[in-house]
């Protein structure tokens, strides 16, 4: 149902257990932040239960504690997001809460100072990381300046954007983008329609419409050739590649068959790339392919943990891995069977708690995949076929448009891996600065 505010309101009933679950989504996260200052959707969403205009954060926290209820505030790529664990005996109370929090945030100078500290720490954290390097600069790589995609993976920001970060900045961010008509409260559990409805119409009665800015999520082209980034980290112990590139949208009508393609190639322990590099040749103690969904383009990337004296070796592996699934190698009946059986076996299990309910909810809401997504899953599986796992392979991957990325110690790796000719060599540091070679 929607409510008179324009709020988008879906209700899955349980009955089970006397709770109520709740995550409302807003049509912001990180890619907001393409109007404002990289980090600022983190900061705010973090700040957001610090304070309201009559509860101070130790207030807020005892009188959820009281209640038994708890209530989540944080930010994605695509959205921000505040949920609530309630009692159903104490909803009334925890929603009062709730909504105080999502309505009334005053970003309380004092606790600002802290958050922002703590956000810096954050980032300082991914920098000494060879995970967290990669993955800051990946997206700027991938998506190039001005897209609303561009910033650090993490959303934490660049330490130069942190520092500039004022508690205006929150405030405008409050007053810009949280609005009734650009988001949805997704609920489960012990409560009916009716009872949903009304409680929700006399808390958010006030809460206004709005026009929110139109974040730039246009797709943009992939490289046309291969380029290669590397990034010096002085006495590592092993080195982190990633072979990335931008991937259809979680909006297409057949990601499932693309979800499917990436376990078989990756996305699983007994996935060819794990095989490969883990089992077989033993250089990681796990090697992956990881299919990121997102409202405009995702990402898909390779992805390998791999001693330092066969980084190269490790690469040509990987490298082979992505090439064949499209020629040489293509998907086998038996690999694409044991996964599919895997796939429809796990489901029920992935429904046990209203956690997971709400999860898959999500899902279905922010790539817009209809009310009829779940019911018909299963059967979406059980219906494809080789040839469709052939053709999302053929989609997805694409070995000769990739960037790759490999943080380790440059001393000891640059040599063979220049010696790969694998494309043009670029090396920089976490935050995408062009550091001298040797």
């Amino acid at each position: 149902f929607v409510l008179s505010n324009g709020l988008k309101v879906i209700l899955a009933q349980r009955s089970s257990v006397p709770v109520v679950n709740m995550q409302l989504l807003i049509d912001a996260g990180f890619a907001a932040d393409q109007f404002g200052k990289p980090g600022q959707s983190n900061m705010a969403m973090t700040m957001l239960r610090e304070g309201t205009k009559t509860r101070n954060s130790l207030q807020i926290s005892e009188e959820l504690a009281n209640l038994g209820a708890s209530v989540s505030n944080y930010a994605n790529l695509d959205n921000s997001i505040l949920g609530m664990n309630a009692l159903k005996s104490n909803f009334d109370k925890s929603l009062d809460i709730y909504t105080d929090i999502l309505l009334n945030p005053v970003f309380p100078e004092k606790d600002f100072e802290r958050v922002k500290k703590e956000q810096l720490l954050d980032i300082k954290q991914e920098q000494a990381d060879p995970v967290g390097m990669g993955l800051r600069i990946l997206p700027k790589l991938l998506y190039g300046e001005g897209h609303a995609y561009s910033n650090p993976f993490s959303g934490s920001g660049t330490e130069e954007s942190v520092n500039s970060i004022t508690r205006d900045d929150l405030v405008k961010y409050h007053q810009t983008w949280f609005a009734p008509n650009h988001s949805t409260l997704m609920v489960v559990g012990d409560i009916t329609a009716a009872e949903l409805k009304s409680k929700l119409e006399s808390k958010l009665s006030g809460w206004k419409q709005k026009e929110i800015p139109v974040k730039n999520i246009a797709n943009v082209m992939m490289p046309d050739k291969r380029k290669v980034y590397i990034l010096d980290k002085p006495g590592a112990l092993q080195s982190t590649i990633f072979a990335a590139q931008v991937a259809p949208t979680g909006q297409s009508n057949d990601w499932v068959n693309m979800d499917m393609m990436n376990r078989i190639l990756g996305g699983e322990f007994t996935s060819r790339i794990n095989m490969n590099l883990r089992e077989d040749k033993h250089w990681s103690y796990g090697a992956f392919s990881v299919l990121l969904d997102a409202k405009g383009q995702g990402i898909f990337t390779g992805y390998a943990p791999v001693q330092t004296d066969k980084s190269s070796e490790s690469i040509v592996e990987l490298k082979k891995e992505l090439e064949q699934v499209l020629k040489d190698k293509p998907i086998t009946q038996e690999e694409f069977a044991k996964v599919q059986t895997n796939a429809v076996l796990q489901l029920p299990g992935g429904w046990e708690t209203n956690g997971a309910v709400l999860g898959a909810l999500q899902e279905q809401v922010k790539y817009n995949r209809g009310n009829d997504y779940w019911p018909n899953y299963a059967n979406k599986i059980r219906n494809l076929t080789l040839k469709d796992m052939q053709a999302a392979a053929t989609k997805v991957v694409k070995p000769d448009n990739m960037i790759w990325i490999i943080v380790g110690d440059r001393s000891k790796i640059s040599k063979s891996i220049v010696d790969l000719k694998l494309g043009e060599i670029h090396y920089i540091n976490s935050e995408g600065k062009e550091t001298k070679t040797f």
